[in-house]
């Protein structure tokens, strides 16, 4: 195993990498976001992934999510998703759930991290409620356009966020990715036992110019 991880293990160690496997998440969603965190959290040797997603794959669907081919249409994108993250890294154990979050939120399982990865307001709601409920921190993500936000959540509350029926504008496939992998790196920085901030919302987006753009908000905690 330890040949597998061999850079990461340069970073922190075999004993922390061995800590990973006993580890347990949960990602919310298997399309654009969840596919690109399943990928590099299953591929880092978190030890358990919880895919929840009752969803199938359409055609529109592959250009951003990277765990779909062509071929793939009208499967469900949680066994998609957990096949794939299986054959890449043999140390992980990905377990699909063809349900909603409501409904995995009462089978009672246990993880150390709830990880957003859908794309509408009120689920994450209730990933926030459900979280403060079983006091387990969970990580937002979101993309729209060519923009994205995250935030590692513990004591603040998803309430300042406003529930619309918005109308989302369309997605570009490498912002996808972008807001993926910053959520990915704090879950794997918290699950190793590493400092991050917390409870802050990072907002990138791209201006007129082409510029990158970082903005860090300190959220309201209860």
């Amino acid at each position: 195993m330890m040949k597998y991880f061999h850079r990461q293990v340069q970073l922190w160690g075999e004993d922390v990498q061995l800590s990973l496997q006993n580890k347990k998440i949960a990602i919310i969603g298997c399309g654009g976001l969840g596919s690109s965190l399943a990928f590099a959290l299953g591929a880092s040797g978190i030890g358990e992934i919880h895919l929840i997603d009752f969803d199938e794959v359409s055609v529109h669907n592959i250009h951003r999510q990277i765990a779909f081919k062509t071929g793939d249409e009208d499967k469900k994108k949680c066994d998609v998703v957990a096949k794939v993250v299986e054959e890449r890294c043999p140390f992980v154990k990905a377990v699909p759930h063809d349900c909603d979050f409501e409904t995995f939120s009462l089978k009672g399982v246990e993880v150390d991290l709830i990880i957003d990865g859908t794309d509408n307001l009120p689920t994450r709601a209730k990933i926030n409620e459900y979280s403060k409920k079983v006091n387990t921190p969970w990580l937002y993500g979101s993309v729209e356009a060519w923009n994205g936000q995250v935030c590692f959540f513990e004591k603040a509350s998803f309430d300042v966020f406003k529930i619309s029926n918005k109308t989302p504008a369309g997605i570009a496939a490498p912002i996808v990715m972008h807001i993926a992998s910053l959520q990915a790196n704090l879950a794997l920085r918290y699950l190793a036992g590493l400092t991050i901030k917390k409870d802050y919302l990072y907002y990138l987006f791209f201006n007129d110019e082409g510029e990158l753009v970082t903005q860090k908000f300190g959220l309201p905690t209860t």
